[in-house]
């Protein structure tokens, strides 16, 4: 028995269980009795349990090391997807400054349909320049937090469309609850979160039609504060809807104006980088729907 045993022994330490299988650390024949079978099947349970344990182990470590690549990749491709934000911004930029310069030598001709017509182009490239960059640096500054008092917020956010022209033609109007207790505040950067509502209260106001109504409507939901800005306007077609959100997307605006495809992107990005979601609910010829979700300040 003890010459059936020693051979095996390392198993039972958790050393070297491959040496200690190998044929030729016993020579004599192995005589054994009954007793000796339970204390094999025994070893042969632990030589299991320890076989069965370096497979978990080599297991955990492969699932590691492809999480690792997935998030090296990952980390990759955002790094990718940055320099070429801040390239189109570079490559449009310059000409933009050119443009700007060979315009402003250009005599003003009232109602030359053509010159409005390039004014108006060379501006919409300068806002989608701006949004580049911003969507750019979006991904790596950090974010100043603080705790956000939403309802002020909306308030500075209605006195500032307040004073667009095209305010004028529609009802704006803003729905804060009072009771029974008021709008909880949230954690983030004030700044961004307010870019973030005036994108949408932009496009509500932009693509609505005179007498039309927005709404601006804010409530707690459970764990988070959800803001949604609503309008009675065209709405949008369900194919464009899946869409809504991607850089440089732009769907057919029934208003016939056109957009630069990243104010709903930049808004994605900013709820994202405060653990928000973002989601679009329309009808054409109905209005649309945009609701925010952001967690509750704690």
């Amino acid at each position: 028995m003890r010459r059936f045993i020693l051979p095996l022994l390392p198993l039972a330490a958790g050393l070297a269980c491959a040496g200690a299988l190998q044929a030729g650390l016993w020579a004599d024949p192995i005589v054994h009795a009954r007793a000796d079978v339970g204390t094999l099947l025994a070893l042969v349970g632990l030589l299991a349990s320890l076989l069965w344990a370096a497979g978990e182990g080599l297991w955990a470590l492969a699932g590691r090391r492809e999480r690792e690549a997935l998030a090296r990749a990952q980390e990759a491709q955002a790094e990718a997807h940055r320099r070429f934000l801040r390239r189109l911004d570079h490559e449009l930029k310059n000409p933009l400054t050119a443009i700007r310069a060979g315009l402003a030598n250009v005599p003003a001709a009232a109602g030359d349909p053509v010159l409005t017509s390039v004014r108006g182009q060379v501006d919409r490239l300068a806002r989608l320049t701006a949004d580049l960059r911003k969507l750019a640096e979006l991904e790596v500054q950090p974010l100043e937090e603080e705790k956000v008092d939403l309802a002020e917020l909306l308030a500075e956010l209605a006195d500032v469309a307040a004073d667009r022209p095209d305010s004028a033609a529609r009802t704006l109007r803003i729905s804060l609850p009072q009771a029974p207790w008021p709008l909880p505040h949230v954690v983030g950067d004030r700044d961004l979160l307010f870019l973030a509502l005036h994108n949408l209260l932009d496009n509500a106001l932009k693509y609505s039609r005179p007498g039309d109504t927005v709404e601006i409507r804010a409530f707690e939901d459970g764990a988070t504060v959800a803001v949604e800005v609503a309008d009675t306007g065209p709405g949008i077609a369900d194919e464009d809807l899946a869409h809504l959100g991607e850089e440089l997307y732009r769907g057919r605006a029934p208003s016939g104006i056109d957009g630069s495809g990243l104010g709903l992107a930049l808004v994605r990005a900013i709820v994202g980088r405060h653990r928000g979601s973002v989601t679009i609910r329309s009808r054409l010829g109905r209005g649309t729907a945009v609701t925010l979700r952001l967690p509750v300040a704690r």
